[in-house]
């Protein structure tokens, strides 16, 4: 296969390991291929300030995608920035509190925004054992935003936000608020997206993965036909669509891995971003 002049990398599911751990071995091939001439760059949908501190030290990229397309950034230079209306952002929480919908807040730098008053609103949908269907990395993450990864105020201002993180541990009610956000995209124009069956991710219309990287190719004169994206998840669809060439993870959906033109023999528990780049675009030896 003839080396990519990009390369895009989701996080949780693929970059990430189950622990929400970036693995030492992903970042050397990350290294590894850089120092080839190698663009390589996360499009995730964490938050800018979520990338880094899940990373060993030392992890360097050449630039990042963050929130599901919002923001951009090619080192410290900030690319493009879609933001949510107000009004639209208040409508939201008024539809979370209503139907007792678990959300957080993303501005487009730094953690999660909640208003105090829905804390207990939020802790009871975390409470008890992880339900079995729900990934370890998507329950810790909660608890960890609950313990100390939300900042809770008492009015939310207009910082800018970029995008709502929705969940709930029953799919049942995942299903009602997906219907709740379909009659107000009627009125207020908004994208969604899942990273898993139990969340739903709202964003600027029309803005995804796949525009964020159409963005930087731009910036950088790449055509799409040579760029390869990597990833797991629902929200990675676009960016498959759209990417000269895609890789699903091991651990990725059946629909995920049908729309993918490779799949990765690892999972994401078993360093698999790091097995398939190598065995790909570097000749050296791997480690095993």
């Amino acid at each position: 296969m003839q080396l990519p002049k990009a390369i895009f990398l989701d996080m949780d599911g693929t970059l990430l390991n189950s622990e929400n751990n970036l693995p030492v071995k992903n970042m050397e091939v990350i290294d590894r291929l850089r120092e080839k001439g190698v663009k390589v760059f996360v499009a995730t949908g964490r938050g800018q300030k979520e990338i880094f501190p899940r990373a060993p030290k030392g992890f360097a990229l050449d630039g990042v995608i963050s929130s599901n397309g919002m923001t951009g950034y090619m080192g410290e230079a900030k690319l493009f920035e879609h933001t949510l209306p107000h009004t639209l952002v208040e409508q939201v929480i008024n539809l979370a509190r209503q139907h007792q919908v678990y959300y957080e807040l993303f501005p487009t730098s730094g953690e999660a925004y909640v208003e105090a008053c829905d804390r207990d609103m939020l802790a009871s949908e975390i409470v008890g054992d992880k339900p079995a269907g729900v990934q370890i990395s998507e329950w810790s993450e909660r608890l960890e935003s609950l313990a100390s990864g939300i900042t809770w105020v008492n009015q939310l201002d207009d910082l800018g936000y970029s995008k709502f993180y929705t969940f709930s541990k029953d799919t049942a009610k995942i299903s009602q608020w997906q219907a709740v956000l379909a009659e107000l995209q009627k009125t207020e124009p908004f994208s969604t997206s899942q990273s898993s069956p139990y969340n739903v991710e709202i964003m600027v219309d029309q803005k995804n993965k796949a525009t964020g990287i159409k963005d930087v190719l731009e910036r950088l004169a790449i055509a799409p036909a040579d760029i390869l994206v990597m990833g797991d998840s629902f929200n990675d669809k676009p960016m498959f669509e759209y990417a000269g060439f895609s890789v699903a993870m091991k651990n990725a959906p059946e629909e995920m891995k049908a729309l993918a033109d490779d799949v990765t023999a690892y999972s994401n528990d078993e360093e698999g971003v790091y097995h398939y780049l190598t065995d790909k675009f570097l000749t050296e030896t791997k480690d095993v």
